[in-house]
């Protein structure tokens, strides 16, 4: 794939961010000359094709949105946030790709690493697919550390995607990261719809980027389907009565797994329990848009998109 591109720095990150330039293809072959009435060439079209011509809806920005095939929930809050919020986000849009995941039982060890060859295994064609719609900037619809065990292997990952392919993306473990230096939080409350296994390699991973992990609790969902079932009374309980406790003392609480939606309990509890919850959809759609340039507060979508 051979595009032309414009940088911009991350507003997070402050790498250089390699933006492809979507819009020149269709200045090139867009001729008001060749448009049509009944069959016949229309002369003096009123249309100026010497200007870049956007796409009419994802003008401003066109992510590209990588999830797995079972996943269900992680799109739906995007749009909502985008949605909610399109006076400052007018012109942000997403295409979203799915990694073929056949095999979603995740009952034994054996399982899990059996989904993490073939998710892993499907992300170039993905990435492929998802250049067809030619985004700008890529979004990581997954928690790897679900699947991957430790900061050093998920960063091979993603770096390889970006040496690979002419995109910046946006993964969880930098959005997170990034989240939580804003709060100056250092101990943290884990919630999962993850097994055990799934939970030690999650706290691996922020072990790693330096936050003391008090406490987990993981929903152990036999199969990716049953994570977005979940429902939201029953994470309201686990933060309320076993993670956001007097005893574990956290600066936050901390949700993985992109098919838990977590928006609206975010938004119901950060004021009661005073701490911020970080749900991992709208946390890492809050890097990938400050990263960007979006950065005005954003309403229904938790404390850290309004406040940071």
């Amino acid at each position: 794939m051979n595009y032309k591109s414009r940088t911009i720095t991350g507003g997070l990150s402050g790498k250089t961010i390699h933006l492809p330039e979507v819009d020149v293809s269709s200045t090139q072959s867009i001729e008001a000359h060749r448009f049509i009435l009944d069959g016949q060439p229309i002369s003096n079209f009123p249309l100026d094709t010497s200007i870049h011509m956007p796409d009419a809806r994802s003008f401003n920005r066109k992510f590209g949105l990588l999830i797995p095939s079972t996943n269900t929930s992680m799109e739906y809050e995007i749009w909502s946030i985008i949605f909610n919020n399109q006076e400052s986000l007018k012109g942000v849009g997403l295409h979203t790709s799915n990694i073929i995941t056949p095999k979603f039982k995740i009952l034994t060890n054996e399982d899990l690493e059996a989904y993490k060859i073939q998710f892993v295994g499907g992300l170039k064609n993905a990435i492929e697919t998802s250049a067809l719609a030619q985004p700008e900037y890529l979004i990581m619809g997954m928690s790897l550390e679900h699947i991957i065990y430790g900061l050093d292997e998920i960063r091979v990952v993603t770096n390889q995607i970006e040496n690979q392919f002419p995109y910046s993306i946006a993964a969880w473990h930098d959005a997170a990261d990034a989240a939580l230096k804003k709060y100056k939080a250092k101990r943290i409350g884990l919630i999962t719809p993850f097994s055990e296994k799934g939970n030690v390699n999650a706290k691996k991973m922020f072990e790693d980027l330096g936050y003391e992990v008090v406490t987990t609790f993981g929903f152990d969902c036999p199969n990716f389907h049953d994570i977005a079932h979940i429902p939201d009374a029953a994470k309201e309980e686990a933060i309320l009565n076993y993670l956001a406790t007097p005893t574990n003392r956290l600066d936050a609480v901390v949700q993985l797994g992109t098919n838990m939606s977590m928006i609206h309990v975010t938004e119901k509890l950060e004021a009661k329990i005073g701490i911020p919850i970080l749900g991992i959809n709208a946390t890492t759609f809050w890097y990938a848009l400050r990263e960007n340039g979006f950065s005005d507060p954003l309403n229904k979508s938790g404390r850290l998109l309004r406040e940071f």
